[in-house]
Parts: structure tokens; C-alpha cells; sequence
């Protein structure tokens, strides 16, 4: 079993943009997942499959992935503690190239850590409860944890936040920011926003993705394969701020000098550094 460095898993997802969900009752439609364009595909073995369904769909997808050319993919599991997260592990440790474990309602540091050592794979704690969000700085410290993102509709059922409303937006933007904080700090990658319900609504998925990526967050959970293709245009640069990241990167490398003038606007450091981003530098 191949185990990945840390700085690594950092880099990889923080490069993975849009994260799709695929039933594991569905497995014929890992192919269209990945037809969408999707960067990553996780197969979801958890809220999208019936107790009585799950062991079936274990068997399935050892048949699926039992050639170790297989699409890599992700699995999501079902939570630490329960019978049904034990089998999972124990099929993780048998399916060929799975890229790494998505562990629903993380809530301790032991959970993370007890998934990595039994796999050897990176885990992506997903934040669904309030003891995990409390607990969120030590799940931090786990040997193998590599991100986080967060299920808002059920950490809206745990706090008894009124899902829709603008006080629902502004307790995701807290979490984000505490996600944000605690990644940073220790040196995660930047976490996963959670899924947008409606996949039908293109404009207000957009408007969505502008802000997360503004805040600073790497990518996007996906419910949809129409989805994909709405985050990826959302996260494209405008042509302005292409124009102005020229100007401003031209500007540095002829002058060499730290501080300088562009458009009225001073240019520093942090932004020199932005501009090298936008032009994938």
C-alpha cells in the first residue's frame, strides 16, 4: 500500500476544483462522472445508500475496481463507531488505486487517525455535528488527516439553524472561516465547501462558488454532474483581472522592485503573489 506525503495531499487538493458524488448503487455512472469533467469523483457509500443496500454495493464495487487500472476515485464512509465504518475500512484496504477516504460525521481526532493507520490513505474529515465543529482544532493534530470540508444541512439540524434564511448564511460563513483558520494553522489544504442543493440553479451555484473561493477555500462538493461545468466557469478569471495581472507581473520583473504603482493602485507582495496565481505561475 502506497502512502502519500503530507505536502503531497496538500498539493493535489488543493488543485482538485470540483469533487462529484456518485451513489454506490450507481456505479455505471462513475464513467459519466468523469465525462462531465469533473477533478475528482468520490463514490458515496454513506447517506446514498440504504442499510440494507450497503453490502451489496461493497460487493459491487469490489467487482467494479477489481482491476487495478481502474479510474481512481474517492469513497465516502460511514461514520466512526458504527459496524458499517468497519466493513468500509476493510474494503478500502482491498479496492486498487482509491485515491483516499471521505469520513462522514468526523468528530474525533481517533477517528481520522484510526482510518489512515488501517488504510494508509489521506482522509478528508467531513464536519457534520456540532461536537465535531467544536472538536475541530484537535481533529486538526490526526496523522493523516488531510482536509476538511463540512455537511451544512445536517450541522443546520444540530444547531437548529433555519436552513434558507440569512442567518443560515451567516453561520456557513462562520464555518467556513473557522475551517479556513484551523486548516491554515496547520497546514491543510484549504477545505471543501459543502454541496449546493439545487443543481438547477446555475446563477445562484455561481454566486456561491465566487464567494468560497473568494474566502480562500480550494473546491467544491458536487451533486451533479451539471454542476461541474458551472464551478469551473465561476472560477475562471475575468478578462480585466487577466489585463491587470499582466501588467502588474511585467511591471515586477522589469523593475524588480518590491513596492511599486499600477493604475493608481499600489502593488505589493501579497498581491504580486495573487497575480502570479491568476495567471498559473
Amino acid at each position: 500500500m502506497t502512502i502519500i506525503n503530507t505536502n503531497d495531499n496538500k498539493q493535489i487538493i488543493d488543485q482538485i476544483k470540483t469533487w462529484l458524488f456518485v451513489p454506490a448503487t450507481k456505479l455505471t455512472l462513475i464513467a459519466k462522472a468523469f465525462a462531465s469533467g469533473a477533478d475528482a469523483v468520490i463514490i458515496d457509500l454513506e447517506d446514498a445508500v440504504a442499510l440494507e443496500d450497503k453490502a451489496q454495493a461493497r460487493e459491487d464495487l469490489l467487482e467494479y475496481f477489481s482491476d487495478e487500472n481502474s479510474a481512481s476515485v474517492w469513497l465516502r464512509i460511514n461514520k466512526a463507531g458504527s459496524a458499517e465504518f468497519d466493513r468500509d475500512i476493510e474494503l478500502c484496504r482491498q479496492l486498487p488505486n482509491l485515491a483516499g477516504i471521505i469520513l462522514a460525521k468526523a468528530e474525533q481526532h481517533a477517528d481520522i487517525e484510526q482510518a489512515h493507520s488501517a488504510t494508509g490513505l489521506p482522509i478528508i474529515a467531513l464536519i457534520e455535528s456540532a461536537l465535531g465543529l467544536y472538536q475541530l482544532e484537535a481533529i486538526a493534530k490526526a496523522t493523516g488527516l488531510a482536509a476538511f470540508s463540512y455537511g451544512f444541512l445536517d450541522l443546520c439540524n444540530d444547531l437548529g439553524v433555519q436552513v434558507g434564511t440569512p442567518a443560515a448564511d451567516i453561520i456557513a460563513s462562520q464555518i467556513r472561516y473557522q475551517l479556513i483558520l484551523t486548516s491554515t494553522v496547520h497546514q491543510l489544504a484549504a477545505p471543501i465547501d459543502t454541496i449546493y442543493p439545487n443543481f438547477k440553479d446555475s446563477e445562484g451555484l455561481t454566486e456561491r462558488v465566487k464567494l468560497w473561493s473568494q474566502m480562500g477555500m480550494s473546491g467544491m462538493l458536487c451533486i451533479h454532474p451539471k454542476q461541474v461545468a458551472v464551478v469551473s466557469t465561476a472560477l475562471q478569471p475575468t478578462d480585466s483581472e487577466i489585463e491587470f495581472a499582466k501588467e502588474v507581473i511585467a511591471e515586477y520583473e522589469r523593475s524588480e522592485k518590491a513596492v511599486f504603482k499600477i493604475k493608481g493602485q499600489m502593488i505589493d507582495a501579497p498581491v504580486i503573489q495573487r497575480c502570479y496565481r491568476i495567471l498559473g505561475r
